[in-house]
């Protein structure tokens, strides 16, 4: 029987979520191209972060900074120095991968084909991508890839205070590519070399920074429960000190129970001021605050929700994959419980045939919902029959489905079907908008 990941794996391909990258030529190796409905999706995840997180509130600002910078910031934030893992190579098949992956596999070689037990020692592998600058290639032209986007808002923290004018306690949000030269990649999208994050840096006192370290853990779970992920599948747990990484007063990780065991979802950090101090002291500038009540300095302490866009895409389709038997009939369907915040289709519009005359009312229908707006996207489909149609709007998570048959030519109504229920309804087309927008609030209730 093929794992959840192997179906989920399958639908993508077949319903245009997320293609094997370069698969014509064999495919490159943990690298994924986001189809046409793949893409509606990931954009509504990250407009609906966005929304949530930036224009819900009045202390966020925005910033979209390069993928290079000079190789100092990276010197500066310790990354050069310690953006390593350890790796492990296999004496018999040469696979290489990371030493706790070794942990996983009790000593075994962690490929499928090998149980060997025997490795080489370990050994410390920087994880940042280097490319070359400039036409001619040396050792001075080397430059490397982003591997987070956070340095990017750090070496802008005072442009950004002084254009935007806002006040300790502010944070400021980013979403952009990253790129992580990882070791050992896999599970579809949940680890790979390119991605996407969304993050913010929130500037505080430093007395402050426990207060605020903990809402924004409440915040980033809510977030995700806003969603309609299963809140049974979400935990957050604490990093111990040995764990920590180099810059971290405290980190939090929001873990997802994925099919292969609880991992990583989203990272929220308490940076202290060392991100700040760092970077003031390399470049010379002064990044503390002067309070004027206490004629004090201070540098701010910053606190990092962090999550990847992939990885969260990718387990709002894991939480979202049911299989059903459907009631009363020897039938089953696959169907993407997806949030309408985030459905990549939000209406269907399916004439019961080609017939000219309901291909005819049934565009008009799209194309008068789509001049009214705030519906997001509207497909409209004629091909196959009704109820493979129907299917292929539950596999990619189209909340609602409006079907134009011939009594629509005398009754001027349509049939609304519900995703969740398939419960139908008749509705009146001028009153096809309303319905609709009403409906998808429901769902959100």
């Amino acid at each position: 029987m093929d794992s959840l990941i192997d179906k989920l794996t399958s639908l993508s391909k077949r319903r245009g979520f997320i293609f094997q990258n370069s698969e014509i030529y064999g495919g490159l190796a943990s690298t994924w191209d986001y189809g046409p409905i793949g893409a509606e999706l990931k954009k509504n995840i990250k407009d609906y972060w966005w929304n949530y997180h930036v224009y819900k509130r009045d202390d966020i600002v925005a910033l979209e900074s390069s993928i290079l910078s000079l190789n100092k910031v990276w010197e500066t934030s310790g990354h050069i120095q310690n953006f390593s893992d350890p790796l492990m190579e296999c004496k018999v098949c040469n696979a290489r991968f990371r030493e706790d992956e070794l942990e996983k596999s009790d000593g075994s070689c962690p490929t499928l084909k090998c149980d060997n037990k025997t490795f080489d020692a370990p050994r410390e592998f920087n994880m940042m991508f280097k490319t070359n600058i400039g036409p001619v290639v040396s050792d001075n032209s080397e430059i490397y890839l982003r591997p987070e986007t956070a340095q990017g808002i750090f070496v802008n923290f005072e442009n950004i205070l002084n254009t935007s004018r806002k006040k300790i306690p502010f944070g400021v949000a980013q979403i952009g590519k990253a790129f992580r030269n990882e070791i050992t990649t896999g599970n579809f999208i949940f680890r790979t070399r390119e991605f996407e994050m969304m993050e913010i840096e929130y500037f505080v006192k430093p007395e402050d920074s426990e207060k605020f370290y903990q809402e924004w853990i409440e915040s980033c779970l809510n977030f995700l429960l806003s969603l309609n992920i299963n809140k049974s599948n979400l935990r957050v747990r604490e990093h111990t000190k040995e764990d920590l990484s180099h810059y971290s007063k405290g980190t939090s990780d929001i873990e997802y129970k994925f099919p292969w065991g609880w991992g990583e979802l989203q990272g929220i950090a308490n940076r202290g001021s060392f991100d700040l101090d760092a970077h003031s002291e390399a470049s010379s500038k002064n990044f503390s605050i002067f309070e004027e009540a206490t004629k004090t300095r201070y540098t701010p302490h910053v606190i990092e929700p962090s999550i990847g866009v992939d990885r969260l895409l990718l387990i709002t389709l894991l939480d979202a994959f049911n299989e059903e038997q459907i009631e009363g009939k020897d039938d089953s369907r696959t169907v993407l419980k997806l949030s309408p915040i985030i459905a990549p289709v939000k209406v269907a519009i399916l004439p019961l045939s080609k017939d000219p005359k309901l291909s005819e009312l049934a565009k008009n229908i799209q194309k008068d919902l789509l001049t009214k707006g705030d519906l997001g996207k509207i497909e409209y489909d004629e091909t196959q029959s009704i109820g493979r149609r129907y299917r292929r709007q539950d596999e990619i998570g189209t909340p609602l489905c409006v079907t134009i048959d011939f009594d629509s030519l005398d009754d001027n109504s349509a049939t609304v079907r519900d995703r969740d229920s398939m419960k139908q309804k008749r509705v009146n087309i001028k009153e096809l908008h309303p319905h609709l927008l009403s409906s998808i609030n429901n769902y959100l209730k």
